[in-house]
């Protein structure tokens, strides 16, 4: 079995390979020269410890004891699906009977060549790190969950810091515009300068130092510029393998391409899902993990299908958002409101099926509430508006109903 990306997918599958019972050779394939590492701190926590390195997910102890090779700093060249070997970058040749390939994202980049740094890698987290000081100008281009955690990180550290954003709000894929709109607020009050509906002209300078034009002919001056304009597939070997790509590596619900043993799975793939009948494709840290477990259940021939709920969260100050399901297509929201200041907003189907819950509030408050929805979601419930509104309800009953 041979596993093309070592970050939270490809790594949890070689371990889920395991725990079925495989018991023939896993090797797992990381173009990074890191073991393998969490990525969700690396705008959060690890950006605001300077003495903090990788959360990782399993260290050489760990790998070693579950006889997983774990090749580091390794680019594969080329898959031949004919003769069922890898060519790497090196010019080895690796044979497979099955293949994994959890090739993840990479940042969307500025057309050109701008002066920006981009954050996707622990190595790039550090050497944004190691710039935001206090008296630092941070300029964050793009109001996505990655931008606005980096600001709240480097508002953490002292730095000043101006988001501009293209869109009249932030967070305009996947986040109700009442929550985004508290979000809003809250980078305000914490010093943030926030500015939709902006856009960049240009960006000037070297390294150390830039201009930002913007559309209206305003300069900003910058220490550090940083995009965060949103991540694209990683489908350049499954393109170049003749693998068909339409935002992502085309699979279906049991994550298997057309080429005969060959997977894919995480933010590189787009997959049927089960729940809603239709392809998706998530970059989500949970269905990376969710589908890295199932893509090893069906190497080895279970036959099972992608039918998780999609669910993702950002931590911002003392804010945690949370959302499970996509509401794409519903027409109803249903408020239901804490008396501790949280919010769920759940949204339902013309048939009444609860299709999503997206709640925000301080620490966990939601998160019960919306593991619950998550549930409904799966079972294709068809729900109470009136029990869902009011918290009075504990929404584990609707479970029984």
């Amino acid at each position: 079995m041979v596993i093309v990306g070592a970050g939270e997918c490809g790594t949890r599958a070689a371990f889920a390979l395991r725990e079925a019972g495989y018991s023939g050779t896993v090797t797992l394939i990381g173009s990074e020269i890191h073991l393998p590492y969490e990525r969700p701190p690396l705008s959060k926590t690890v950006m605001m410890d300077r003495a903090l390195g990788a959360k990782l997910i399993a260290d050489e102890a760990r790998l070693a004891a579950a006889a997983i090779d774990h090749a580091r700093g390794v680019t594969v060249a080329t898959v031949d699906p004919e003769n069922r070997e890898l060519v790497l970058e090196d010019g080895r040749i690796l044979p497979y009977d099955r293949l994994l390939l959890a090739t993840g994202a990479r940042p969307r980049r500025l057309p050109g060549d701008a002066p920006v740094a981009y954050l996707r890698t622990l190595d790039d987290a550090v050497a944004i790190r190691d710039r935001l000081e206090p008296g630092r100008h941070l300029v964050v281009i793009g109001a996505g969950f990655i931008g606005l955690e980096l600001a709240a990180s480097a508002r953490a550290l002292g730095a000043d810091v101006t988001i501009l954003e293209a869109q009249p709000r932030i967070l305009m894929r996947g986040v109700p515009e009442e929550l985004a709109a508290i979000l809003h607020r809250r980078h305000v009050s914490g010093g943030v300068e926030l500015r939709t509906g902006t856009g960049v002209a240009s960006i000037e300078g070297d390294a150390r130092s830039q201009t930002i034009t913007l559309t209206t002919g305003e300069p900003i001056k910058a220490d550090l510029v940083v995009a965060g304009i949103g991540a694209a597939p990683n489908t350049d070997l499954a393109a170049a393998t003749g693998l068909a790509v339409d935002n992502g590596v085309l699979v279906d619900a049991e994550l298997r391409t057309p080429a005969p043993d060959i997977f894919a799975a995480g933010d590189c793939c787009n997959a049927v899902n089960a729940v809603y009948g239709r392809r998706v494709r998530l970059e989500s840290w949970r269905s990376a993990q969710e589908q890295g477990t199932l893509a090893a259940r069906n190497m080895l021939g279970a036959g099972a299908s992608w039918n998780d709920v999609p669910w993702f969260w950002s931590d911002q100050y003392d804010l945690t958002l949370q959302v499970a399901g996509l509401a794409e297509g519903a027409t109803q929201v249903v408020r239901r409101e804490g008396a501790d200041g949280s919010l769920i907003l759940f949204h339902l189907a013309p048939d009444g099926r609860l299709l999503a819950a997206s709640g925000l509030g301080i620490g966990n408050a939601v998160a019960r509430d919306v593991r619950v929805a998550e549930m409904l979601i799966g079972r294709r419930a068809v729900v109470d508006t009136a029990a869902l509104a009011s918290p009075a309800v504990k929404l584990k009953s609707l479970l029984a109903a």
